[in-house]
């Protein structure tokens, strides 16, 4: 593909790819102009998203070392992690489900996948899909939906986590990408929620984040057995934008007062101040 920027009309909004000028097979994924993800081609361990890093990192430390997950990725983009997944997790069995059937074509035809991956794409809404998916399934469950810039509320609520939960396998791990800011009202509910269903849950967040100075991403780790979080509290703090691991009493304190997100109750993620996911 000539490093050259393209386009197109996709079912959500317009999908464009930029080339990075900086690196010669890699690409940033936009839809109506918000960045959705970044693939470098040749290398497809090179993760440019602070957020995205931060679910590798959780896919990095699922399971035994050596093995390869089974792993359902709800949200496709530009298949960032699959890429990154097939590569340094050989041999994975990887399912990927997106909304958008013309997006996936776009990314497919113009960022091709590799030829050898076990990767699946399907177009379907995130939560029917996991709805149809057997028991114990998979061994990680990776979310990073958005309707624009938006997380949709009914992937917030605790029947889609509790059906997340039953499609895991027994010590598997669920990492869903989350944005909020300000009192962070809506992270606050997304882990008592994933709390309710869930015994170990640990949210890998930056301490300018946490403290409501501006609006960004987070990561929410959970898994009916303990996390690695000692291990993923060293990665992140190394990262070029580190983060903290808050998890135990303090995430308890964090959540404290917030019920579970119900069908009823819920809202999707707010959204971002102007300019702050956007391309100038």
């Amino acid at each position: 593909m000539d490093s050259v920027p393209v386009s197109c009309e996709v079912d959500f909004g317009r999908a464009a790819l930029l080339p990075d000028v900086d690196r010669a097979r890699a690409w940033l994924l936009t839809l109506d102009g918000s960045p959705q993800s970044y693939v470098d081609l040749d290398d497809p361990e090179h993760v440019e998203f602070e957020y995205a890093r931060r679910l590798a990192h959780v896919i990095d430390l699922a399971g035994r070392p050596g093995t390869a997950p089974d792993v359902l990725h709800l949200g496709g983009g530009g298949l960032t992690l699959p890429r990154y997944t097939a590569a340094t997790r050989p041999g994975s069995r990887q399912h990927v489900v997106d909304v958008d059937a013309a997006l996936i074509a776009f990314v497919r035809t113009y960022l091709p996948l590799p030829p050898n991956a076990a990767i699946t794409v399907e177009a379907a809404d995130a939560r029917a899909a996991v709805a149809e998916r057997p028991d114990a399934s998979a061994d990680i469950v990776v979310a990073d939906v958005f309707g624009g810039a938006r997380i949709p509320a009914h992937l917030t609520a605790l029947p889609f986590v509790a059906d997340v939960a039953r499609v895991l396998r027994g010590d598997g791990v669920y990492a869903a990408n989350l944005a909020d800011g300000g009192t962070l009202d809506f992270l606050r509910g997304q882990v008592a929620t994933v709390s309710r269903v869930f015994d170990h849950v640990c949210l890998l967040i930056e301490a300018t984040h946490l403290d409501g100075t501006r609006f960004g991403n987070a990561v929410l780790a959970a898994s009916r057995v303990p996390l690695p979080v000692d291990a993923l509290a060293a990665r992140i703090a190394a990262d070029p934008y580190p983060a903290v691991a808050v998890h135990g009493a303090e995430l308890s304190a964090f959540a404290a007062g917030h019920e579970p997100v119900t069908d009823a109750s819920a809202t999707g993620s707010p959204a971002p101040p102007g300019g702050v996911f956007g391309i100038g």
